[in-house]
C-alpha cells in the first residue's frame, strides 16, 4: 500500500466511505486505459460505493426480519399445490406494500401459506423494505414480555409500527385469551392504512372469533380494518410438505388431510 492509498483509506474511513478505497484501486487502471475524465472516474467510484451500501442494507434487512428460513417464490410448486400463480406474480411486484394493502392467506396446514408469506417477505426485504416476521404465538409472547418490562410502547413502535411489511404467521393455531385478543386488535389497528400486513390462518373468517376469546364484536372490528384494503387468497389441496413422501408411496393418498371448509 503506497502513501497515496493510505491517505485515501484514512479519509474514506473518516467519511465512512468503505467502498471507495477498493473501487478506486480497482477502477484506476481502467480509467487510465480508457482515458476517463476525472468526473467519469469519480462517478464510477461513487456508484460502486452506492451499490455496496445497498447490498449491505439488503443483507441487514433480511437478517433483522426474523425469517426462520429462506423461502423463494421460484421454489414453490404451484402446479402441485393447485394454486394460481398469477396473483402471486402480481403481489411479487410489491405494489401492495406501496399502497399499504394487506394479504390474507387461508387454508389447512401444509398447503404452502408460510412458504408464500416468507417468499414475499424476503422479496420485500431484498428490495429495501423493512420487514418483520412473527408467528402469532411468538408475537403474543413478545408483547407480554415488553409489557412486563414496561417498554410496550417502544416495542410496538419498533416492531409493529415501523416495518413497511409485518407478517403474522399461524394465526388460529392457538386460542388467545381476552387480553391477547385485544393486543392483536391493537396490532391490526396500528397498521391500518399505515403499513401492510400478511396474515396466514387455518381458519375461515367465520371462525376467527373462536380464537379471539369468543369475542365476536372484537373479531368483527379486527376484520373490518384488516379486510378494508386486502387481498384474500384461499389455498386448498394436499399437504405440500408431504408431497415427496406421497410420491414415494410412504403415505397412503387416502390418508391425506382434507382442506378445512
Amino acid at each position: 500500500m503506497n502513501l497515496t492509498h493510505e491517505k485515501l483509506a484514512e479519509v474514506c474511513q473518516d467519511l465512512k466511505l468503505n467502498g471507495v478505497v477498493d473501487a478506486a484501486t480497482r477502477l484506476a487502471q481502467q480509467a487510465s486505459a480508457a482515458e476517463w475524465s476525472y468526473l467519469d472516474f469519480l462517478d464510477r467510484v461513487l456508484r460502486a460505493e452506492t451499490a455496496q451500501r445497498q447490498e449491505r442494507s439488503r443483507v441487514m434487512l433480511v437478517r433483522t426480519a426474523g425469517f426462520p428460513v429462506v423461502k423463494r417464490l421460484e421454489d414453490f410448486d404451484f402446479t402441485f399445490a393447485g394454486i394460481d400463480k398469477k396473483p402471486f406474480t402480481e403481489l411479487a411486484t410489491l405494489t401492495f406494500i406501496e399502497r399499504s394493502e394487506n394479504l390474507v392467506l387461508l387454508g389447512p396446514s401444509g398447503v404452502g401459506k408460510t412458504h408464500l408469506a416468507l417468499a414475499l417477505g424476503l422479496k420485500a426485504a431484498e428490495k429495501g423494505y423493512r420487514v418483520r416476521f412473527y408467528t402469532a404465538a411468538d408475537m403474543m409472547r413478545d408483547i407480554s414480555t415488553a409489557r412486563r418490562q414496561e417498554r410496550l410502547t417502544t416495542w410496538l413502535r419498533g416492531s409493529i409500527r415501523n416495518p413497511r411489511l409485518l407478517i403474522i404467521d399461524e394465526f388460529g393455531y392457538l386460542p388467545l385469551d381476552k387480553s391477547q385478543a385485544h393486543d392483536l386488535f391493537q396490532v391490526v389497528a396500528k397498521r391500518y392504512e399505515y403499513g401492510s400486513l400478511i396474515i396466514t390462518s387455518n381458519l375461515n373468517f367465520g371462525q376467527w372469533d373462536q380464537t379471539l376469546a369468543g369475542d365476536s364484536a372484537l373479531a368483527a372490528a379486527l376484520l373490518d380494518r384488516l379486510l378494508h384494503h386486502a387481498h384474500v387468497i384461499p389455498l386448498k389441496g394436499e399437504s405440500y410438505r408431504l408431497k415427496d413422501k406421497r410420491k414415494a408411496s410412504l403415505i397412503n393418498p387416502r390418508a391425506a388431510v382434507k382442506p378445512a371448509v
